[in-house]
């Protein structure tokens, strides 16, 4: 058996307690198929120092939930990985930069589509009022640029006053009601294969997708139509190795699809909802290792 690292949440924040350990333990029954081990070990403990990450000859940060709440400790973590030459995929590079959704800008740059999106350094009422007549919409939606789990994620309607707003660097978009609808579909790609799509629902009156809050998840057949053209598309405009993606993305008004995220750090890969458990992903990490 090979023994790889996995990158857990930080054993002080309670916040995922509940939660983190099953998709740990859906991860090491698929690895195990592909003989490999899994070790946990709390991200925060190799902030400044990645003397013992560097021994394995894998390290997988893809249950390091929260460290959106602790962001410049994460880049320094990722600094700190990437200079001492961690084995870690995805690279400590790309979860550095894709931790901030400003990416999602630089996407749209380069012929993704995404939202449209304004970005502010720090959101007030009057940034929303008028973001309502730059988009011609009735709802908008106003996300932290630093976020995870829809944390601080607020949908309001023309006339509402804003409550809660998130502090520093955020982004307003046009709420697509394609999400209480039809919902997210996500396209998930080991080793640059797709391996399968997972369509996700809110609860009704909600429009956030996440299981903390209700959200149901099914997995599909295939990608529906124009789906993998998007996915594909975004792929290729982020140029990187990677091993795994998650693709999220919802449908606009015209009908065509938006990105809404490239999940490239600490993505459940809905394991549950695969029809292979997770062998695709067992097989790209074996694949990775064997080269």
């Amino acid at each position: 058996m090979i023994r790889i690292a996995v990158l857990t949440p930080d054993p002080a924040d309670p916040s995922y307690a509940g939660q983190w350990p099953g998709v740990l333990e859906r991860l090491s029954t698929a690895l195990a198929g592909a003989d490999i081990t899994v070790e946990p070990t709390p991200w925060t403990d190799h902030v400044a120092d990645a003397s013992r990450l560097t021994d394995y000859p894998l390290v997988l940060p893809v249950i390091v939930w929260g460290y959106h709440r602790d962001h410049q400790r994460w880049i320094q973590a990722c600094r700190t990985w990437e200079a001492a030459g961690v084995r870690m995929q995805n690279p400590a590079s790309v979860i550095g930069w894709n931790s901030d959704k400003r990416y999602l800008g630089r996407l749209a740059d380069r012929g993704v589509a995404v939202p449209d999106t304004i970005w502010v350094d720090g959101v007030g009422q009057a940034d929303v009022d008028a973001a309502f007549d730059r988009f011609g919409a009735e709802v908008v939606v106003v996300k932290p640029r630093v976020s995870g789990g829809a944390w601080k994620t607020l949908r309001l309607a023309r006339g509402e006053v804003m409550a809660g707003a998130p502090e520093g660097p955020a982004m307003i978009q046009p709420y697509l009601p394609s999400i209480e609808t039809e919902g997210e579909t996500s396209l998930l790609f080991f080793g640059g294969r797709l391996s399968h799509v997972v369509n996700k629902r809110p609860v009704d009156g909600d429009f956030r997708i996440q299981v903390q809050f209700g959200g149901q998840y099914v997995a599909l057949p295939g990608p529906p139509e124009g789906a993998l053209a998007l996915a594909g598309a975004t792929l290729e405009a982020i140029g990187e190795d990677l091993l795994y993606a998650r693709i999220d993305m919802a449908r606009a008004p015209d009908g065509g699809w938006r990105l809404m995220e490239a999940e490239l750090i600490e993505p459940d890969f809905y394991l549950g909802s695969a029809p292979d458990g997770g062998r695709n992903f067992a097989d790209a990490v074996r694949a990775l290792l064997d080269r």
